[in-house]
This record gives C-alpha cells, structure tokens and sequence, in this order.
C-alpha cells in the first residue's frame, strides 16, 4: 500500500505542467542573430548609401631611408707631393678656397736632393751644348773627323734627356713651371713646398700638425664642392622594380622641417649587395643656397608607374580591434561585414589589397551606423 498517497497525486498533476512549460519556453525563444550580418532599419533610411567597388589608376609610392652624401665628382683628397715634415697649416675647416690656394707647407730633404740633382743635370746639358757646338765649328773647318762631331752631339743629347727626366720628377714633387724657371736661372734650392688645393671649395677635413712627418700617401686635406651634393639611398630587391634610373623622386628631409626636394634617378645599382640584399640608388640634388648637409638623413618618395587598383572612400571603412571592415550588401537592406587589407590613402580613398573586387556593392556612407546596428541586433540575439 502507498504510504504517500497525496504526494504521488501532486506529483502526477505537476509533471505535465512542467512539461508544458518547457515546451512554451522553447516556443518563445528568439533564434539567434548573425553577428556578421545586419539588417538595415527603417530608421537607416537616407544614412546609408551603397555603391560598386571602384578601380582607379593609383601609384605606388615606395618609402626607403637615405641619406645626403658628397658629390664624389666634387670631392679633392689633397695630400703632399714629397715625405716631409709640415711646418705651417694655412687653412682651417670650413674656409672658403680656391684652385692654387696653399693650405700648408712642408719641409722634405728629399726635394733639396731632387732640385740638386737637376742643377747638376742643367749644368751638365749646357756644357756639352757647348762642346757640340764648337764640334760643329771646329768641323767646318775641318780640324776633327765627323766621328768626334757626332761623339759630342751625342753626349748633348744625353745630358739634355738627363735634363729633362730631372726636371719632370721636380714637376712630379710639385715644383711648378715657374718654381722651375726660377730654380734654373737663380740656382737657389729650396726644402719647402706648399700643399695646394686642386679645386674651388670647401675645406671640410684637415688630417695634420705641425711637426708631423707625412708621406705622399696621406690625405692631408679634403676640398669639397658643395654647390651640389647626393641623395642615396638602399632599395629592397624586392621593390627594385619600382626603380629606373631618369625617375623623378621626392626627398623629406628632416633636418629642413620635414621639407620636400625633387630630383631625378642618375643612376641605379646594378648589382644586389649580398650582405643588406639592397640596391643603392642616387639622384643629384642642387645645393647653391648651403641649406643641406652632408650626412643628413632623408626619405626618398619614389613614385611608380600608375596602375588600375580597386579603392574604397574612408567613409565605407569601420576600424575594429586593429582591424578594417567594409560591409558588403547581399540583398536589398541586407548586409555582411568583411574584413579587408587595405593600402596607402590617394584622395580621400584607400587602395584595396584584399577583401572585396571590383563591382562588389559595399556602403560607401553609414557604415559606422550599420556596425551600431550590427551590435545592437547581436546583442539582443544573445
């Protein structure tokens, strides 16, 4: 006998009550929203616009740091003629010169020795010049044989060459023309000689002190020409494409404010370097107004060939979670979000990479209010 008579009778009626319930519950539950889609309102109406996919002919920029350099065409290594030892600098750094100008002197031994050598080889030359020509008399007069006037003009010529070899290494030590005459005609030697500059210039390095023994082999002063100067910079094999020599390129220069200077590709390596794997390239920049400077730093903006490319304008872009969507219509009212990888900016439209083609429908206006509603549509789904 059931000793709970009343508790199994309450339990029967409950039961399919309960049962009931869920069934109403689940009738009552609202399906679940697409979170990638959105059903534009009524209260959209006029806020969104929708429009195909564009395709404009856009040039890519390529960005690649660089920097000013010398013009290596302009550039003098001045150093001394003879190993000696300095004994007076005349030209500081940053002073003004011109071809000729002495930036310094030297004392060398070896060019005493040198113009010793060409006195001994003058006087030389001219006493056989001498001797040959009383040769020449005497054999008119037929005091000596042909063979002995022959002997004589021999010996002058030699000694003429001597001369001459002498007076050639004298030129090769810096002795000039006139130092030369006067050397000849005055017979006075002289140890010093001056360190000049062999173009218009710039004395922007000075590599010596008093006192110090250099040697033909150093590089005493650096003359430059800065009314024209390099811009040089490293291109990525990979974008070397981009490049040709001729091309007009742009130059920021953070040093002059951020300010822009144009000039053309003269020239665009031909060789990778193993080591960066990029391509130096170089255009030529004009300096006469002394604002730019060697070893700035500088951006080179080169522009490429234009090429069709599909753009979208900033209005159709929503930014999520570093992210950029753009919504795609897929009926009437009706659209999805999409993720899309998208370019450099030209007028006020970004250049697609990815995401959407050309002639896809997307919201070109209200795509901020479409994403509002995408929100609120998935959180009452929820």
């Amino acid at each position: 006998m059931n000793k709970f008579p009343f508790v199994a009778l309450a339990l029967s009626l409950a039961l399919p009550l309960t049962l009931a319930s869920c069934g109403d519950e689940k009738k009552a539950a609202k399906p679940r929203i697409d979170p990638e889609s959105v059903v534009a309102g009524a209260n959209m109406q006029g806020r969104v616009k929708v429009a195909p996919v564009g395709v404009e002919a856009v040039s890519d920029t390529l960005r690649v740091a660089g920097q000013i350099t010398f013009d290596e065409n302009r550039v003098a290594r001045i150093g001394a003629t003879v190993t000696g030892r300095v004994t007076d600098m005349a030209a500081n750094i940053g002073q003004n010169v011109s071809r000729g100008t002495v930036l310094g002197r030297i004392n060398s031994s070896d060019l005493s020795t040198q113009q010793l050598a060409y006195l001994r080889a003058r006087s030389q030359y001219e006493l056989n010049r001498r001797a040959a020509e009383r040769a020449q008399q005497l054999y008119a007069a037929d005091v000596i044989a042909a063979a002995e006037l022959q002997r004589r003009q021999s010996e002058a010529s030699i000694s003429h060459a001597e001369m001459r070899a002498a007076a050639d290494q004298l030129r090769l030590l810096g002795v000039s023309a006139s130092a030369l005459g006067q050397l000849g005609g005055q017979g006075v030697i002289s140890s010093s000689t001056p360190i000049l500059s062999t173009m218009n210039g710039v004395v922007v390095e000075r590599n010596l002190a008093l006192g110090q023994v250099v040697q033909p082999a150093d590089a005493l002063f650096v003359v430059a020409d800065l009314s024209k100067l390099w811009a040089t910079a490293l291109v990525p094999e990979q974008q070397v494409r981009f490049v040709q020599q001729g091309q007009t390129v742009a130059l920021e220069i953070p040093a002059l404010g951020g300010a822009k200077r144009e000039g053309k590709l003269v020239y665009v390596g031909q060789v990778v370097d193993p080591k960066t794997r990029t391509v130096v390239v170089r255009t030529e920049l004009d300096n006469r107004g002394g604002e730019l400077k060697p070893q700035m730093l500088a951006t080179m903006l080169v522009t490429a060939a234009p090429e069709k490319q599909p753009v979208v304008p900033n209005a159709a872009i929503v930014r999520e979670n570093n992210k950029d969507y753009v919504f795609v219509e897929t009926a009437p009212s009706k659209f999805r979000i999409r993720a899309v990888t998208l370019g450099e900016e030209v007028a006020g439209k970004k250049v697609v990479i990815s995401g959407v083609k050309p002639g896809e429908r997307i919201a070109i206006e209200g795509a901020f209010h479409l994403n509002n509603e995408r929100n609120r549509q998935a959180l009452e789904g929820q």
